[in-house]
């Protein structure tokens, strides 16, 4: 094993870790402000109201997400109106393609993950809220949102090292994040065990950041759950 390989080539690695985690927040952020309408949507007893957004999560969870890039980045392009449009510099390059797919596909998840949430509230604490006259935009802002995220935040934290973990077929569309830098550097050095112990280590530490990231968020948010110490 050449660890002078993994050690010539870490800044490029390094190069990608960067991309790989702008893939994720950026995606990330995207998807959760989609995620909270279709979310509430989906909460909705009307059934007008939540069909479409059933149809939308049914879709993306139904579907793989390498099947999900391809689509968006191979099969927009044949639309003549997406190529006429002002987003089309954004939409012909593989780094917005790849945002655009793993936003929604995140999207998807997240707003299942609310529907959940908001539906393990207590009828007790939603009944004593419209008790003392709270209307339904003051009951979601200042009780349903507030414990449902609260209630979200593992399942949550699991749905992001899944995108991490996920972005690695941002390779597939020529995207150099940290999969595709390692299997460029193993097609000049022919060293694919050592290249990807190191990308696998290095995608162990982000996961490591982002569980203990969320474990405080939880233990912050949550707070009011921990017993009181003497």
């Amino acid at each position: 094993m050449s660890i002078e390989v993994v050690i010539e080539y870490f800044p490029r690695l390094l190069e990608g870790v960067k991309t790989t985690i702008e893939l994720v927040v950026v995606s990330g952020v995207i998807g959760s402000l989609l995620a909270l309408p279709i979310g509430l949507a989906r909460h909705s007893h009307r059934r007008w109201l939540n069909a479409i957004p059933y149809a939308y999560i049914f879709f993306f969870r139904g579907t793989p997400l390498l099947v999900q890039i391809f689509l968006v980045y191979y099969g927009l392009a044949q639309f003549d109106a997406v190529r006429e449009s002002a987003l089309w510099p954004y939409l012909r390059e593989p780094y917005w393609c790849a945002i655009l797919a793993f936003s929604l596909n995140t999207a998807a998840y997240t707003a299942e993950i609310l529907r959940g949430a908001l539906g393990a509230i207590p009828r007790g604490e939603i009944e004593a809220a419209k008790t003392i006259g709270m209307r339904q935009p003051v009951l979601y802002r200042r009780i349903m949102l507030p414990r449902a995220f609260g209630m979200i935040l593992p399942a949550y934290g699991n749905e992001v090292i899944l995108m991490l973990k996920g972005s690695a077929l941002a390779s597939t569309i020529t995207l150099l994040d940290l999969t595709g830098t390692a299997r460029t550097i193993i097609a000049r050095t022919y060293t694919p065990i050592e290249i990807f112990l190191a990308a696998g280590g290095l995608y162990l530490l982000i996961s490591m950041v982002i569980i203990y990231a969320f474990r405080q968020i939880e233990r912050r948010q949550n707070r009011y759950l921990q017993p009181i110490s003497r």
